[in-house]
């Protein structure tokens, strides 16, 4: 059995994955330590399936590869991973190359000397577009709020396999890895690695679906956006029998008429569009009920080899 087990999700890598097997080798001789790669080929539009297959005939006590029936995102790959994994400890990396592999014994050793359960890799120089940047520092923000952690999180992680074990048993369709961990340990450590500017193609991640990302996380993790539009809806009732008495006041003790067709309207505006979105905000979480009574998959398996 391997005592470490690197889960790697793939999409469109099919010019990196043989250095990346390369590299990740190199790291686990040096270490004298046995390993498993796990690819996770999440349906992409390149031959990266083929890359995959070529690997596993050359180094087949050493490759795992799984092809998921269409595209899940690269936190259900990770869950799909995760459920086949041998080893003591999981790392997770991305496919890109932009995190080296030969940060690993670094995450190794800071797991060593803490005795962590966990171990994120932090970046000090991020190589990302500036788009990415900023998508990724909305998303972090958002996982400060929401778990009340340190936004430090990154993709390239080391897991202790008890702790992979009790984030399989979750079943929601959305899946936020690091979400899932954190509900389970504050064990948590963290070491700084570097950061390499990315050698093929552009990143997945678009601004849109970031922002999307950190929707999901408001929405399954915490009832946050319904404690808003509670308060708001409590500071609009106020404001409202504040200016009702106001007027009434001023109408009965003063005899001043009441006037403002454009204040009226204005009000009237603003509190059908305060239930529009109070509506939608709760069509949301709605809708995740029903996805998860509903029992959608995580991950749909195609071919595993």
């Amino acid at each position: 059995m391997p005592i470490y087990s690197v889960v790697v999700p793939v999409y469109n890598s099919e010019k990196t994955l043989e250095e990346l097997y390369d590299r990740v080798n190199k790291v686990f001789v040096g270490l004298q330590a046995s390993y498993e790669i796990i690819f996770v080929e999440d349906c992409g539009r390149d031959q990266s399936w083929t890359v995959i297959e070529s690997l596993k005939n050359k180094y087949p006590g050493v490759i795992k590869g799984i092809k998921l029936s269409k595209n899940f995102g690269q936190h259900n790959a990770l869950i799909c991973g995760f459920n086949e994994v041998s080893g003591d400890y999981i790392i997770t990396m991305d496919d890109d190359l932009q995190t080296p592999p030969e940060e690993i014994p670094k995450l190794i050793l800071k797991q060593k000397a803490e005795n962590a359960e966990m171990v994120y890799a932090i970046y000090e120089n991020k190589k990302h577009h500036q788009v990415r940047n900023i998508g990724s520092y909305l998303i972090k923000r958002v996982f400060k709020i929401v778990f009340n952690a340190k936004p430090d999180a990154s993709s390239f992680r080391l897991i202790s396999r008890n702790l992979t074990n009790k984030v399989i048993q979750h079943n929601q369709n959305f899946v936020f890895i690091d979400g899932l961990l954190h509900w389970h340990t504050n064990n948590i450590a963290y070491q700084v690695t570097e950061h390499h500017d990315r050698k093929h193609g552009t990143s997945n991640y678009s601004l849109f679906k970031l922002i999307q990302l950190s929707s999901n996380l408001f929405f399954n993790f915490t009832v946050i956006p319904l404690r808003i539009i509670t308060t708001v809806g409590i500071l609009v009732s106020i404001i409202s029998f504040l200016l009702g008495v106001y007027f009434l006041v001023n109408k009965f003790y003063y005899d001043i008429p009441v006037q403002g067709y454009t204040s009226l309207v204005t009000i009237i505006l603003f509190s059908t569009s305060m239930m529009m979105i109070s509506l939608g905000v709760i069509g949301e979480y709605i809708s995740r009920i029903y996805m998860l009574q509903n029992n959608k998959p995580q991950y749909s398996i195609e071919k595993k080899i």
